[in-house]
């Protein structure tokens, strides 16, 4: 019975071996090395932030919502509806583009959607998390860019 348990709590731990989870660092590096940094006003630390908040920097994330409104695509969680594929396709991609661990084709749409009225405000979970956050210097806490 303990043997069981046991192994139980161990398959909860294991990550899937496709899992592209990516670190924190990285993600810090990629966004830069991608003209985020400081784009439209917004620094480094606001990308890394919400890449966080959205999908954990997972660039392979995809979620459904409960109602299937909408399907989030990739490291900042980019919507079907409005960006990618079968919605209005204003980043004139696929959504399956936006789940490279390269992160091009991420960068390139979520430029687009920050250069819209709501900017970073276009993602409910930066405005909840990662405005007006006094403890926005952490997200690069020992990275090296």
């Amino acid at each position: 019975m303990k043997a069981s348990v046991v192994l139980s709590l161990i398959s909860c731990l294991v990550v899937p071996s496709g899992a592209r989870v990516l670190g924190r660092c990285n993600v810090a590096k990629k966004l830069h090395e991608g003209g985020l940094s400081n784009f439209e006003g917004y620094s480094l630390e606001n990308w890394v932030c919400l890449a966080y908040f959205e999908s954990k920097f997972n660039p392979t994330a995809v979620y459904d919502t409960l109602h299937g409104d909408y399907t989030g695509y990739g490291l900042f969680q980019i919507r079907n509806n409005d960006w990618c594929d079968h919605g209005k396709n204003r980043c004139h991609v696929s959504c399956s583009a936006l789940l490279n661990p390269d992160l091009k084709k991420t960068i390139e749409c979520a430029k687009k959607i920050v250069q819209g009225k709501d900017g970073m405000g276009a993602w409910p979970s930066w405005t909840l998390n990662c405005q007006n956050s006094d403890t926005l210097e952490r997200w690069l806490d020992g990275c090296y860019l």
